[in-house]
C-alpha cells in the first residue's frame, strides 16, 4: 500500500487569462473552455497525489454564477480531498479577476472524481489522504457521502447500500 500523503501535497494553482479564441459572441469565456481549463488543473492535483498517470471519471454539478470576461485572469486552485481504493476527489475552485479594476469574483466550484491508472490502463492503488486544517477534515468527512451519492447517480451502487447517504438524510 501506497505511503498516505498530506492533502496540502497535491495543491495546484493554475492561471490562465481570457483570450479572444477562448470567448463567445459576448465576449465571454465559453463554458466548455472552463472546464477544460478545471479538469486540467484538477487532474494535476490527482497525479500529484498519486504519482500516476489519472483519468476522468466523474464531474460533478458545476454552477456558472457568474461571468468570466474577455481579458480577465481565470484562477483555479485544485486539490485532493479525499482517496478511495484507485479514486481520488479533487475540490477545485475557480475566481475571475479585473486587474485594472482590482476586482477578483469567485465564479465556480466543482468535485472532480479520478482514477490512477497504470501503463496499461487498469486502475492502480492511490496513497490515502491525511486532511491537517479544518477545511480539508470537513472535506475529507464529507467526501464518503458525495462518492455515494455518484456512484448510486451513475447506476453502480443501490441507494440502500449507501449507508452514508440514509444517515445523512436519515432515511
Amino acid at each position: 500500500m501506497p505511503q498516505p500523503k498530506f492533502a496540502r501535497e497535491s495543491m495546484t494553482v493554475m492561471t490562465e487569462m481570457v483570450l479572444p479564441n477562448d470567448t463567445n459572441t459576448l465576449n465571454n469565456l465559453m463554458g466548455g473552455r472552463l472546464l477544460h481549463f478545471m479538469d486540467i488543473a484538477a487532474a494535476i492535483a490527482a497525479q500529484k497525489h498519486s504519482n500516476r498517470i489519472v483519468v476522468t471519471a466523474s464531474v460533478d454539478n458545476v454552477s456558472f454564477s457568474e461571468p468570466i470576461r474577455l481579458g480577465n485572469i481565470v484562477t483555479m486552485k485544485a486539490q485532493v480531498t479525499r482517496a478511495f481504493s484507485s479514486s481520488m476527489e479533487v475540490f477545485i475552485e475557480v475566481w475571475a479577476e479585473d486587474i485594472p479594476a482590482g476586482v477578483r469574483v469567485s465564479t465556480n466550484s466543482a468535485y472532480y472524481t479520478f482514477v490512477a491508472v497504470d501503463q496499461s490502463g487498469r486502475p492502480i492503488e492511490v496513497p490515502q489522504v491525511v486532511p491537517e486544517s479544518d477545511e480539508e477534515k470537513d472535506r475529507y468527512a464529507s467526501a464518503l457521502r458525495r462518492r455515494q451519492l455518484r456512484l448510486v447517480l451513475a447506476g453502480r451502487m443501490k441507494a440502500q447500500e449507501a449507508t452514508e447517504l440514509r444517515e445523512f438524510l436519515k432515511v
